[in-house]
């Protein structure tokens, strides 16, 4: 009884004294957080972990050193192991909780609450599948260990290893689908295709990517709902995605109106429009006749803005302003049908003849708010990356 009762002693002994240090230096830590982030994170993210593998360690050693009498018992050996598997489970989340706080702190040094985030957004991604890939591995490999301190397990192995190949093949056939969206959520992570924040269109639906997981990504709609797709889609089908080269985008807004609208009068119109609105951002201001069919003409007004929220509001601010503009402004361009009832006389101005021809008119250069591929340095650079290698050979 009175072994029993030092061996409780020292082991209380032991923890309290795992606990002071573990306190000690985490009051150091925490101090010279002031001045380092790594040791900021560090004080956040290994604490609790640290505590409980110190403890566990100590508890472990003094059980063992004030037990040596009762070697030969089988209740000092399963609590021996049962303190071996917890510890090496507090050794798992410390190093789980080290890698944490490494990568938190290189996430820190990329911010994405910036216009041009870009690589951010990228290198955010790859470190959060990484994290996940790595905090599975942690797991794994720490459940592997503790079930080989298991005698039975070991003796189990050497059969498990011998129909290997039979238990590989019927695993892989049974999670196909898995490992098909383990591989596709790392493809999406270092390919750049695909990045958290980036928008795009699937499935007819627009939102931005919100979550990527090794298993699935979540988009999260423009009205706040969420579109849960594998991975595995982001491989196999198309997607539009507007900001995978950079945030800025351009938007079109279209127009059925009368043949007799005043373009040129709309165009300066919608220019002094965008020139008033901190939504624009300066790059792209073009309207353009796209067709003319049908007893109506089609006009595009193609405008820009530093990312696709911005651009929405801009793309209905023009719309809404436009609209107005031809109701108020030149009610008789809007769309409307025409039934002229003539003779054979030709006295109707569609059934000119050679008496009252009109001069043909003059073509005039275009503006460069009627251009999209020229006109200002954007166009031309948009140009550029548009023609064709046959005719760009010939430019030059």
């Amino acid at each position: 009884m009175e072994d029993i009762l030092i061996t409780v002693g020292v082991t209380l002994g032991a923890a309290a004294l795992a606990l002071v240090f573990v306190a000690v230096t985490h009051v150091i830590i925490k101090k010279l957080a002031r001045h380092s982030q790594l040791a900021s994170e560090l004080a956040e993210h290994t604490h609790r972990p640290v505590q409980f593998a110190i403890t566990l360690m100590a508890i472990q050693l003094a059980v063992r050193f004030t037990t040596t009498e009762w070697a030969g018992e089988e209740w000092r050996r399963h609590l021996l192991h049962a303190l071996v598997l917890l510890v090496m489970a507090a050794g798992a989340w410390l190093v789980g909780a080290f890698l944490v706080a490494f990568e938190d702190v290189t996430l820190a040094r990329w911010r994405t609450d910036v216009p041009d985030n870009r690589r951010a957004r990228q290198l955010h991604t790859q470190v959060v599948m990484l994290r996940r890939v790595t905090i599975a591995v942690i797991v794994v490999v720490t459940a592997g260990v503790m079930l080989m301190t298991f005698p039975d397990v070991r003796a189990v192995g050497g059969g498990l290893l011998a129909s290997a190949g039979l238990v590989s093949v019927v695993a892989a056939l049974a999670a196909q689908t898995l490992l098909s969206n383990f591989f596709a959520g790392l493809q999406l992570a270092f390919s750049d295709a695909v990045r958290l924040d980036d928008v795009v269109v699937i499935e007819g639906e627009w939102g931005k990517i919100e979550e990527l997981t090794l298993s699935y990504v979540v988009v999260q709609i423009w009205d706040d709902r969420r579109l849960i797709l594998p991975t595995s889609y982001f491989t196999s089908k198309p997607f539009q995605n507007w900001t995978r080269t950079a945030s800025a985008v351009l938007g079109t807004a279209e127009f059925d109106v009368d043949w007799s609208v005043p373009v040129q009068d709309m165009r300066e119109e919608m220019r002094s429009l965008l020139e008033g609105t901190q939504l624009w951002d300066g790059r792209v201001c073009v309207l353009q006749v796209t067709d003319a069919t049908g007893g109506m003409i089609r006009l595009r007004a193609l405008v820009s803005a530093q990312d696709a929220p911005t651009l929405w509001d801009l793309r209905c601010l023009v719309r809404e302003h436009l609209v107005a503009w031809v109701r108020d402004r030149r009610p008789s361009a809007m769309p409307r049908w025409r039934a002229e009832v003539g003779d054979s006389r030709g006295d109707l101005d569609w059934q000119w003849g050679e008496k009252r021809s009109r001069p043909e008119p003059r073509p005039s250069e275009p503006v460069d708010d009627a251009r999209l591929f020229g006109g200002s340095d954007d166009g031309e650079e948009r140009s550029n990356a548009f023609v064709g290698p046959e005719e760009h050979v010939v430019s030059r």
